[in-house]
């Protein structure tokens, strides 16, 4: 058991740390490790954790280690109570590099913000976020999202048009996010 923690605290510290772009950047990093490196989670647990971690309050990065430290404890075989030392332990480690780097930055960025170095770096994290939300995007469009065109293809179709409604609503209308979510999730609950 003791094993399996100090595995969850450095799998999420190292997230924390090169988690850049924040928590739907991490997703990708997270099902790596949590799904296909150390197998603790089944990718249909996976995408159930990010869509509760998504619909809770509170950074999804976090809500996600919360989850993913729970589940994989007692999916291990342990009671709930060593999964909620579990889930306190994949949290703490995912925020602790954040919290550590915020100390240490806070002091040097102000003085040396406009610093050209400083600014260069800056300019190359920013195509290496726009890279990892692009594959957080990726990893969600799966089978147990959008369902099978060969099994389902009734729900595949409606899948992928209630996506193309998403993106188009806001994307080109300005639709008010929650009024998105709550449409699909009709139409989601009367065709599906």
């Amino acid at each position: 058991m003791i094993i399996l923690f100090l595995r969850l605290f450095w799998t999420f510290f190292l997230i924390g740390l090169f988690g850049f772009g924040g928590g739907y950047a991490m997703i990708s990093m997270i099902q790596g490790e949590v799904v296909s490196h150390y197998h603790w989670l089944t990718t249909g647990e996976f995408t159930d954790i990010v869509a509760i971690s998504q619909s809770t309050p509170g950074p999804i990065g976090i809500n996600s280690a919360t989850y993913v430290g729970y589940s994989s404890v007692v999916n291990a075989g342990y009671s709930h109570a060593w999964g909620v030392l579990g889930s306190f332990i994949a949290s703490f480690a995912v925020v602790l590099p954040s919290f550590v780097l915020m100390l240490l930055i806070s002091k040097f960025l102000m003085k040396y913000r406009h610093h050209p170095s400083v600014e260069h770096v800056f300019q190359g994290l920013r195509p290496a976020v726009v890279g990892l939300l692009a594959a957080a995007a990726l990893l969600l469009i799966n089978r147990e999202n959008f369902g099978s065109l060969h099994d389902c293809p009734w729900q595949f179709w409606i899948s992928v048009g209630i996506f193309c409604f998403a993106f188009v609503s806001q994307r080109v209308y300005h639709i008010n996010p929650i009024r998105i979510i709550i449409m699909c999730g009709v139409a989601g609950f009367l065709l599906l």
